[in-house]
């Protein structure tokens, strides 16, 4: 025989409701009594007040060993890569002669990025230094703080410095300059006290046929060893990096061009196929004239 169980009214559901938040005869608020919950909540705290300590002093102790100005492990930078300026997505420079939104972009990108080097800036900030040889400053036991950097002054770019050039670094007569910078690396002796420079050609045959001439800013694309080592953006604050201005002069119009920069240092190798951007840079330049 089934017994059917009485359906309870909403009436009763509401009450029995009400008596589980707070009930007035045994004084319990959700099913438990004052002193449970002050239990409860004594635990609770204790407990995340651990954590919350146990967590902290780990923290501490791991930014005992970090410093403020030099990476703890530079190990994946043990070689620096080199990158071009104007910035693109895909390392490619192609403009329309014709067309001026089509190099007005990369004309409005190196204004930005050449600004920090006007003389007048660099004179300001940086020291004059002696070329050929290294710009150490040690600390001696006692922090040596800022570094000073040594003067890349924006006429060094000769043709390519922008400054009163009505051909916008060439872009507007298809005569394009490129800037080559190498990455920064902390305390990395470039050249390994032996001079350095910047060498381009095509990739190809076909390349270095369509590429034709070009001319380079410092002559020979050379790097000066004072602008090393670097120190790191918390100590060289006004560290502006050396840079390589690339004049292409006769580019074969209307057709793209693959074009390889490696640098030439005793200790910087440019051969590692597993790492395509070591000691070197390769990117695509087409001039079209219509």
């Amino acid at each position: 025989m089934v017994i059917q169980k009485e359906k309870k009214s909403c009436g009763q559901v509401v009450e029995e409701w009400k008596e589980f938040v707070w009930n007035p005869r045994t004084h319990q608020f959700m099913g438990r009594t004052g002193t449970s919950w002050a239990f409860i909540f004594l635990f609770y705290l204790v407990f995340y007040g651990f954590l919350t300590a146990m967590f902290s002093l780990t923290m501490w102790v791991m930014l005992q060993t970090v410093s403020d100005h030099t990476p703890k492990y530079q190990d994946r930078l043990a070689t620096p890569g080199l990158m071009i300026r104007p910035k693109t997505e895909n390392l490619d420079v192609i403009i329309n002669v014709s067309d001026t939104e089509s190099w007005d972009q990369h004309v409005q990108k190196l204004n930005k990025f050449l600004e920090p080097y006007n003389d007048s800036i660099q004179a300001q900030k940086n020291d004059v230094c002696r070329p050929g040889r290294y710009y150490e400053q040690p600390d001696n036991g006692v922090l040596n703080y800022p570094k000073r950097a040594c003067q890349f002054n924006r006429t060094q770019l000769g043709i390519c410095s922008g400054i009163g050039d009505p051909t916008h670094y060439g872009y507007s007569t298809g005569q394009p300059c490129v800037f080559i910078k190498m990455n920064r690396v902390i305390n990395f002796y470039a050249g390994a006290n032996q001079s350095m420079n910047v060498t381009c050609a095509g990739k190809r045959d076909e390349d270095a046929e369509n590429l034709g001439y070009f001319v380079m800013f410092p002559a020979d694309g050379n790097i000066d060893l004072m602008y090393f080592p670097y120190y790191g953006k918390k100590f060289h604050v006004n560290y502006t990096q050396p840079l390589v201005a690339v004049k292409f002069l006769n580019v074969t119009p209307n057709v793209e061009v693959n074009v390889e920069c490696r640098i030439n240092a005793a200790n910087i190798a440019t051969d590692d196929e597993r790492d395509k951007f070591a000691g070197r840079v390769a990117f695509k330049l087409r001039i079209n004239k219509t």
